[in-house]
Formats: C-alpha cells, sequence, structure tokens
C-alpha cells in the first residue's frame, strides 16, 4: 500500500505540484470551526463565513454566548446555516463543559489516536472534521477522507470500501512520511478536476495508467483543465 501511495502522490505532485501550507502552527480549535463551516459548500463560501466570526468576535467564548439564530445568521452565507451553528455551539459548550476552557492547545502534546478520541468526544465531531485538526493544524501525518478522497481511492484500487470512515483507518498509519498534506490535498483536486461521481474525465486524468477503475470514460477529448491550489484550512 505504501509504494502505490507514494506512486499516487508522485503523479499527483507533478501535474498540481505540492499544495501550499500556512507558515507555523494553526490554532486547533480555528480549524475545528473553519472545518464544520466548510461541510457541502465550496470554499469562498466557508472563508467568508469564517471570517464573519473572526472579524466580528474577538473570542470564541463571544461566539458561543451568541443565541443559535443569530450565529446561523452570522454564517448563513456558507449555506446550512441552522445545522453548522447548532454544531458549532455543541461543539463550543461541550468543550467548555468539560475543559472549563476554549482552546485545544494542549492536543499538540498528545498522540494521533488519543486527539482523535477526544475530538469525536465532542458533540458534532466526527471522525473526518477530527482528522483535519491534526492534518491542517497540528500538521499530523493523517489522511482526512472526505467523498473525494473516497471515492478515488476506491477507484485506484488502494482501498476497497464505501464508507469514508472504515477507509480512513485502513489509511491511518500506512501514508509515508510527510505525504498525507500533499495526498489529500491533492486527491480533493482530483475529485473536483476528473475524477468525478458520474462521467469521470479519465482521458485526462494523471493517474490513468495506475487505475484499476472497471468503469473508466476514456471518449473525452484531450484536454487541459485550470486546477486551483486554494484551500480553505490552509489559510485559516
Amino acid at each position: 500500500m505504501e509504494s502505490l501511495i507514494k506512486k499516487i502522490d508522485s503523479l499527483l505532485r507533478e501535474y498540481y505540484g505540492v499544495p501550499k501550507r500556512s507558515e507555523g502552527m494553526q490554532n486547533p480549535l480555528d480549524v475545528l470551526i473553519g472545518t464544520i463551516l466548510s461541510q457541502n459548500t465550496n470554499d469562498k463560501n466557508s472563508w467568508r463565513a469564517y471570517r464573519n466570526l473572526k472579524d466580528k468576535y474577538s473570542s470564541w467564548e463571544e461566539v458561543r454566548q451568541l443565541d443559535r439564530k443569530e450565529l446561523e445568521e452570522e454564517i448563513k452565507v456558507a449555506g446550512l446555516g441552522k445545522q453548522k451553528s447548532a454544531a458549532i455551539l455543541e461543539v463550543l459548550n461541550d468543550l467548555f463543559e468539560k475543559k472549563r476552557t476554549l482552546n485545544l492547545d494542549h492536543t499538540q502534546a498528545m498522540e494521533d489516536s488519543d486527539i482523535l478520541d477526544e475530538l469525536t468526544s465532542y458533540k458534532g465531531v466526527g471522525v473526518k472534521t477530527a482528522s483535519c485538526v491534526l492534518l491542517f493544524s497540528l500538521r499530523r501525518n493523517v489522511c482526512p477522507v472526505d467523498t473525494h478522497v473516497n471515492r478515488i481511492v476506491n477507484r485506484v484500487g488502494l482501498v476497497s470500501s464505501n464508507q469514508p470512515e472504515k477507509t480512513f483507518n485502513y489509511l491511518l498509519g500506512k501514508i509515508p512520511d510527510g505525504l498525507a498534506h500533499s495526498f489529500h490535498s491533492n486527491l480533493i483536486l482530483l475529485g473536483r478536476e476528473f475524477c468525478k461521481p458520474t462521467n469521470p474525465d479519465c482521458s485526462n486524468c494523471p493517474l490513468l495508467q495506475i487505475c484499476e477503475f472497471k468503469e473508466k470514460n476514456t471518449s473525452g477529448d484531450e484536454k487541459k483543465y485550470p486546477h486551483n491550489n486554494f484551500l480553505l484550512l490552509d489559510n485559516l
């Protein structure tokens, strides 16, 4: 598995380049909230919602004190305002109740498995959200698995599971050191550009020669698409 991951990562780096990362350590709670806002929307809208909160309120404690409908109004640009506002308040209230503080700085000294256990113990935080904190904030060698990542690693033959959480567990501990960030980020770009759920553009896909997907679509004209290397969670 590790050799195939290296090959996939190499091919994607050749096409997309090495994804940019922000300087220094990102605040874990910032990334946690940003991840919630990023669900089921595009980077631009989730970033606007995040900036609405950071620019208007001086702390997450101020956000915690908001009425749910007030918070929903602040983040409505990201879509699913009712659900996301409820999830954010659940996380903040649960974290405060358990730790009597609103920060996750202590996670920097913890093992990956312990961080996953703690973060998923908070209401509204699943494995994918927790793993984003590990990768984007704490810079751990962990690959979050969203629908794009899950679809691609199954099609290419790296794993065989239709459940993202099981796929995450298959990959956990098997990503060669230092590759998780580029592997994850470039897989998302590939899923948006070529390896779509329906009518994938297999003819132009950088992974065509190693992909085991049995229903390849190779009827399209060869062409190049502009690709976007901007990823929200690396800009918090």
